[in-house]
């Protein structure tokens, strides 16, 4: 037997039993159990009189407040509002931290310039912007999306610059020993070493959104899901609280599975050795 043949035998040698089962939506399943298991344990405490469920309530009066939010199409008024803040907030924020992540990340004067002031404005807290912005731009959606894009803006710049900076100078030398133009180098090179982090760092700024958005719509706003968060606060209602939390789980984990699934063919090239977050 030749040895280019080896390896295709061997594996066609090992049993169908051994190799793992992948089945259709397997992973979403599993991923399931764990708050599902905890929803049950939780509803089993408080109807067997372990718990009140009063400040907590259990997930049978949650679920039905959700669908009644449903029914009269409140909840769908305050997931659009929400979502059309974090989709202008998210790309105005991700196209601004790309762009000067890469001047950062390739111009080292420009560095060296702006670089310390960004640093100090990433340590300022969101709350901190929030009177500056309702002065400049008013209670209205300019000031909530200026916040989420700053939320935004910082963890998409620092994986773009840190990209930049992170790639192996072998592999730059080896482009310029094949006599590679700046742009052949940018697009051979540069952009496959860096366009891993990069959707990292999108998928980071997606997740501050929505932190963003809620703090925003907290402070001055009639509709969203932190404006029905504030609600159920000053009503005393904790059910609606978890339900407006659950959405924003449900909408967040859906927006950064669509996020993934967009980018996905960018970085197929790519051989790991297990599946990413």
């Amino acid at each position: 037997m030749e040895a280019s043949s080896l390896p295709v035998a061997a594996a066609a040698a090992v049993p169908a039993a051994r190799r793992p089962l992948r089945l259709p939506g397997g992973r979403m399943l599993v991923g399931l159990v764990l708050p599902v298991g905890l929803a049950l344990g939780w509803e089993a405490a408080v109807r067997a009189g372990w718990a009140q469920g009063r400040l907590v309530p259990p997930p049978s009066r949650v679920l039905a407040t959700l669908w009644g939010l449903a029914a009269s199409g409140e909840l769908w008024t305050h997931v659009l509002a929400s979502l059309t803040r974090v989709a202008a907030g998210f790309g105005f924020g991700a196209l601004a931290g790309i762009l000067v992540g890469a001047l950062t990340g390739t111009l080292p004067p420009v560095r060296r310039l702006i670089d310390p002031s960004l640093q100090a404005l990433r340590a300022i807290p969101s709350i901190a912007w929030v009177p500056l912005f309702i002065l400049w731009f008013g209670i209205f959606e300019a000031s909530k999306i200026t916040l989420i894009a700053v939320g935004v803006f910082f963890p998409v710049y620092l994986g773009v610059a840190g990209a930049i900076a992170g790639v192996d100078r072998k592999l730059v030398e080896v482009g310029r020993v094949f006599r590679l133009s700046r742009l052949a180098l940018a697009r051979r090179i540069l952009l496959p070493a860096v366009l891993p982090a990069t959707l990292v760092a999108l998928r980071t700024g997606l997740g501050l959104g929505f932190m963003f958005v809620a703090a925003a719509e907290l402070l001055g706003a009639s509709e969203g899901l932190g404006y029905l968060l504030l609600d159920g606060q000053q009503l005393g209602k904790p059910d609606q609280i978890v339900a407006a939390i659950l959405a924003f789980a449900a909408l967040g984990k859906l927006c950064d599975a669509v996020l993934v699934g967009l980018t996905q063919p960018l970085a197929r090239w790519q051989d790991t050795a297990r599946d990413s977050l």
